[in-house]
């Protein structure tokens, strides 16, 4: 199967209608309808019914369709759960993850094998990412940097210097355990540059794409985590220099003066893939 593209990740309230639907024509590879953060508690019910409608009424493409509900140690978490579980979502993110047994919980009350995503947000679960990354149907993680700035006193400056072992971290549980990971997202919605630059800083680091809160993040997010010009043409170098016949038991080989092996041939041919991918 070809690697599923996640360079961006809409976060929109449930709540909202018109922007459920706009979402239906947005370039982001993935739409997160939000029943927490973003929607008021009188609101939560109506939300969780929307969200499950959108959910059975489809019409986002190839789109990802994930349901973010609230905490099931809230009110309307286990009510979310279970609305949101039926219609059956391509995931399911769960907040305020402070151990593997909190999505164990969860697992426990649905009646789907939906996979679960789980936020990386609470200062508790920062010693076990590794294990919360290696629940079994785990899809993915999701970087929560508002509130993890917010329980560690902590300011979100631009360069993001006082999180970037917490982002180190959750890359790696996550390709430890081969599940996606994305970065949080970017408050200032205004200022692009400072989006980019998170943009870049998250690709570097190796995150599969960026959460982001308005439709005008989502083009220079595409882009950055995106293959580049350059990584394609490395990319089709190796992989014609091991399609040579006398490359053919070697494991490693010369391209353009530098010597690659076939750990890199794996990741020129998963770029190339996700090219054709994001391309279609």
């Amino acid at each position: 199967m070809p690697p599923r593209p996640r360079r961006s990740a809409l976060y929109l309230p449930a709540s909202n209608a018109r922007a459920i639907a706009k979402a239906q024509t947005l370039d982001a590879d993935m739409v997160i309808l939000d029943l927490e953060d973003a929607v008021a508690p009188e609101a939560k019910a109506d939300a969780r019914a929307a969200a499950a409608a959108a959910v059975r009424e489809g019409g986002f493409g190839r789109r990802e369709l994930i349901v973010r509900i609230n905490a099931l140690t809230t009110e309307w978490g286990i009510a979310d759960l279970r609305a949101i579980a039926a219609a059956e979502p391509d995931g399911i993110l769960v907040p305020k993850v402070d151990s593997p047994h909190a999505l164990a919980d969860v697992r426990s009350l649905m009646g789907t094998a939906t996979p679960l995503w789980a936020m990386v947000e609470t200062c508790a679960c920062l010693p076990v990412l590794h294990a919360i990354a290696g629940v079994t149907g785990l899809g993915g993680l999701v970087m929560g940097t508002n509130d993890l700035a917010l329980e560690m006193r902590a300011r979100l400056l631009p360069g993001r210097a006082p999180f970037l072992p917490v982002l180190t971290a959750a890359v790696a549980a996550a390709r430890a355990h081969g599940a996606a990971v994305l970065d949080g997202v970017c408050n200032d919605f205004t200022d692009l540059d400072r989006f980019r630059a998170e943009c870049e800083q998250g690709r570097d680091f190796g995150f599969d794409g960026k959460t982001v809160i308005h439709p005008a993040q989502i083009a220079p997010c595409n882009a950055v985590f995106g293959p580049s010009t350059e990584e394609l043409a490395w990319a089709d170098a190796v992989i014609a220099a091991f399609d040579q016949p006398e490359n053919a038991d070697k494991g490693a080989v010369r391209v353009d003066g530098r010597m690659v092996e076939r750990l890199h041939l794996e990741e020129a041919l998963r770029l190339r893939a996700l090219a054709g991918v994001t391309a279609a």
